[in-house]
């Protein structure tokens, strides 16, 4: 069943085209109050990132605030942004005038103090690097016990037969920042992964996307052009027109847990080697004589099956309501 209260959400996100996408989700549908949008560095600079978040708040009067987070990883080296996925600009180089922003309010004390102002209400959606969360959690370790729900788009287990795509094992969201998402991985709050396992079978259409710009208003027009230039770089890679909405699948999942399969179990992710960045998934189901799988980890939940076309319509669905 969906949730019949709206959830309150903290955004922390990487605008990014599919970012963007599921930013404009959260705000129309009746099942989330965005609370927040946290920017972090990864599909852009930070401070492209953050122009992208304010650019969208504004535009389509999002009623929250944007908060600068993460400029770089916990320990390792900035990598390069992925402009041949989201564009220099970071939204499909489609020439929006994207003014530059002063200095936002701090992601990481905006975080802390919310959470803690509302304890057992506040659920983090975390569709980026996770370097927000994990500085958070180790400034505020209550935050954790706090918090009503955490759900990530990143990681991949392999086991729905999907591999990585930074590495074979990594994905890139785990990958920009290993570190930070083993420890929010180890972190005792309620984490739900909606990694690669979900998002690369859940594929948006060309017809889908032509409903949504002829009749989603502003929105939908904007969504289609943004996302030319992502879908150009699935069609290379997969020769489909279709392509993975990814951020926004975290979103359909709060709104509908429903639609997923789900599996219990702890979680490693992997900081240094060939597996760098890899998320190591150890079912509930089995026991290890290695202790640190079984007694010293948290369980966390994965989800492994989807309902795609449902989740589809969800979103289509969702976004139509821009001019209802």
């Amino acid at each position: 069943m969906r949730n019949e209260q709206p959830s309150k959400v903290i955004f922390d996100t990487d605008p990014g085209i599919d970012d963007a996408m599921a930013i404009l989700f959260a705000h129309l549908s009746p099942q989330i109050d965005l609370v927040g949008i946290t920017s972090v560095f990864g599909n852009a600079s930070i401070e492209k990132t953050t122009n992208n978040a304010c650019y969208l708040r504004d535009r389509f009067d999002l009623n929250c605030g944007v908060y600068r987070g993460a400029a770089q990883p916990l320990y390792l080296p900035l990598g390069a942004a992925p402009t041949f996925v989201h564009g220099h600009d970071g939204l499909g180089d489609t020439g929006q005038d994207i003014p530059e922003v002063s200095r936002q309010p701090d992601a990481i004390q905006f975080i802390i103090e919310t959470i803690r102002t509302n304890p057992g209400e506040i659920t983090i959606v975390a569709v980026g690097r996770m370097t927000n969360l994990a500085t958070a959690l180790t400034i505020a370790p209550d935050i954790a016990a706090l918090t009503k729900r955490v759900v990530i788009m990143g990681g991949v287990t392999g086991l729905a037969g999907i591999g990585g795509n930074v590495t074979p094992v990594a994905e890139a969201n785990i990958y920009g920042d290993p570190h930070a998402a083993d420890i929010i991985m180890r972190a005792a709050w309620d984490l739900t992964m909606v990694g690669l396992d979900v998002t690369m079978k859940t594929l948006i259409s060309p017809e889908r996307m032509q409903v949504l710009a002829e009749k989603a208003g502003e929105i939908g027009q904007f969504i289609y052009e943004v996302s030319r230039y992502y879908q150009s770089f699935y069609q290379g890679r997969t020769g489909s027109e279709s392509f993975p909405v990814h951020d926004a699948l975290a979103l359909v999942y709060l709104v509908n847990p429903a639609l997923f399969q789900t599996h219990r179990g702890a979680i490693r992710v992997l900081t240094e080697g060939d597996g760098l960045g890899q998320t190591v998934f150890a079912s509930a189901d089995r026991t290890y004589p290695e202790a640190a799988w079984t007694e010293e980890r948290p369980h966390q939940s994965v989800c492994l099956g989807v309902d795609s076309e449902s989740a589809m319509d969800l979103y289509q669905d969702t976004m139509l309501r821009s001019e209802s």
